[in-house]
């Protein structure tokens, strides 16, 4: 039986418009109807709760498609899928959890990209030498300042 995007929407909270979006990105499928509106297989419920459930724990679009291009023949994902999958973002999942425990450590402090004080971040990032690191907050993506 297949569902109308309204219902879709409806089950899965997630708004007709990212689930078109989704379509457009090659993450889920549908058909037509004979009226030309959107019909999903029942399975797009369990890969919706899959791409939510990955975006939660902070993974991008471009994850997510990677992950789900290894299913064979676009499947829904199972629970060895799911297992396999899940383990494979350990290390994306533990480097996040690092940004955010460094970021909660700092977060009063200058994050030394040059645009809260320039008082403070010319004493912490002294003529931009983070900038030489690469673009964003540097010291809290681990970069560590040279002593001076």
């Amino acid at each position: 039986m297949d569902i109308a995007i309204g219902e879709v929407s409806e089950r899965t909270g997630i708004a007709p418009s990212a689930l078109r979006f989704y379509e457009s990105e090659g993450l889920v499928s549908s058909v037509r109807s004979d009226g030309g509106h959107r019909r999903y297989h029942r399975d797009v419920l369990r890969r919706l709760s899959f791409i939510r459930v990955a975006q939660n724990v902070g993974l991008s679009l471009d994850d997510i498609r990677a992950a789900l291009s290894t299913l064979p023949d676009e499947r829904t994902p199972t629970k060895e899928d799911w297992t396999r999958l899940s383990r494979s973002w350990g290390p994306i999942i533990d480097e996040r959890i690092a940004l955010l425990v460094n970021l909660r450590e700092k977060l009063t402090s200058c994050i030394g990209c040059g645009c809260l004080s320039l008082k403070a971040c010319g004493l912490y990032n002294p003529l931009d030498m983070a900038s030489e690191l690469g673009p964003g907050p540097r010291w809290l993506l681990g970069d560590v300042p040279p002593d001076d």
